[in-house]
């Protein structure tokens, strides 16, 4: 809602021209406009205010302040004439320039009103009522000039605005100079960088070209190591399978008896022959997974019954009292996967598990997180120091320190356990604190 109008008065002659500008300037420096929006606020009305008086030769000018929003001063200027608004509004085209709103309507038909709108500084005097009374007093008093005394005022400020405009020159001027001293450094710097550039980027293609080198390099030595381990694991897998084969047939009970030194001797040779067959399986594995020849087939996994699988055929390796071997009930009963290569992630982890817990428990769950199943496998055994979460990951490590409960290790569980889960398309990540526990977390997609 408007506030109630600072002044009115009425144009009929062409000194009332020069009343509206004296009187624009004084509302303008009463509400804190700076200088020089003072003069383009006069200037504009007195444009305004001849070219309604041309019109009609009689108009109603209004001075008011909109409180609403941004505060802003208005002065609106209405004359009887109808239909003139699009005339008007071409006649006062570059007036706009000089306020930041301008417009021109037909009044209902019973007129045609000019609105002009300057907004005030944010560091203007605030208005309050009080304030607003003293400028409605200062108005009513004010005596207008004459025409020499508002061309001596309009005098003085051309000079100033002369002035103004002759200082923004020598310093532009000054600027000028500057910039093309700053431009003659900027092209030599450009010039010695683009040297420094072609020299680099020399370095960098041969860079490249040795690292091409080296990448095919490794990968004939990766793809070797691969055939090599297979190949090697292929074959030893078959005579140490008949090692394993005459040591039974040797403590059979159908088998000539042999001494108890003879027995626990063929008992050794047995044993290191079954170790020997896991390293070489375990070697065989993570070579078929470097190479790419493991292919998922993907179909609907029951988890259901693949943790009862899981906790039936593992329990054996739980023998200790002390510790609980808990495989609790999924939070997620399908999930589509593969599911030899879950499985064996999961036996992976959970082995790994027992072998390392002396107390306490190894537990397994699931539970969606999001759009991905995480698979959960902890334990309360011997916990891996922070710096080597990364490095049980790698082939044959194993952390220095620690020594499996029951059973032995091959360093090579942990590291086909992540390749197997990367075929899935997921991750597998170690959270440990030595002395607390372990536990790793398989995070799989739930559809693929």
């Amino acid at each position: 809602m408007t506030a109630e109008p600072l002044m009115r008065m009425r144009l009929r002659v062409e000194q009332d021209i020069f009343v509206v500008r004296q009187l624009g300037r004084e509302v303008a420096r009463e509400l804190g406009l700076e200088s020089q929006d003072q003069t383009r606020m006069a200037t504009a009305l007195s444009e305004v205010g001849r070219v309604l008086l041309a019109e009609s030769g009689d108009a109603d000018v209004t001075f008011a302040v909109e409180p609403n929003g941004v505060p802003s001063l208005r002065v609106t200027m209405a004359y009887p004439g109808t239909g003139q608004a699009n005339r008007l509004t071409e006649q006062l085209r570059q007036v706009g320039r000089l306020v930041d709103t301008m417009e021109v309507d037909d009044d209902g038909g019973t007129g045609t009103v000019v609105r002009l709108a300057r907004r005030l500084p944010s560091g203007a005097p605030r208005l309050t009522p009080d304030r607003m009374d003293e400028i409605r007093s200062g108005l009513a008093q004010h005596v207008p000039g004459t025409p020499l005394d508002e061309l001596a005022i309009q005098n003085q400020q051309l000079i100033g605005a002369l002035d103004e405009v002759r200082a923004q020159r020598d310093e532009l001027a000054r600027l000028n100079a500057e910039l093309e001293e700053t431009n003659r450094g900027v092209m030599a710097l450009y010039n010695q960088l683009s040297e420094e550039l072609e020299e680099t980027n020399r370095g960098v293609v041969a860079l490249y070209a040795e690292l091409d080198e080296k990448s095919a390099q490794l990968r004939a030595a990766s793809e070797a190591k691969s055939r090599f381990l297979a190949n090697v694991s292929h074959e030893l897998r078959a005579p140490v399978t008949a090692i394993i084969g005459l040591g039974r047939l040797l403590t059979d009970s159908g088998s000539d008896d042999l001494t108890s030194e003879q027995s626990r001797q063929v008992e050794l040779i047995r044993t290191s022959a079954s170790d020997l067959l896991t390293l070489v399986n375990g070697l065989l594995d993570l070579a078929k997974a470097e190479a790419g020849r493991i292919e998922p087939t993907w179909a609907e996994v029951d988890l259901k019954a693949m943790f009862g699988q899981l906790r039936g055929t593992l329990r054996p390796l739980a023998t200790r009292p002390e510790v609980d071997f808990v495989v609790e009930e999924p939070g997620l009963l399908t999930f589509r996967s593969d599911e030899v290569l879950l499985a064996q992630i999961l036996r992976n982890l959970l082995t790994n598990a027992i072998k390392f817990t002396e107390t306490g428990s190894v537990r397994l769950s699931v539970r969606p997180v999001g759009g991905d199943a995480e698979f959960v496998v902890a334990d309360t055994g011997f916990g891996i120091p922070p710096e080597l979460h990364e490095r049980v990951f790698e082939e044959f490590y194993q952390v220095p320190g620690s020594r499996p409960v029951s059973g032995k290790g091959t360093g090579l569980g942990l590291p086909y356990a992540r390749r197997l889960a990367g075929i899935l398309g997921g991750a597998l990540r170690v959270d440990s604190t030595p002395g607390e526990g372990s536990t790793f977390t398989l995070r799989l997609p739930i559809t693929s």
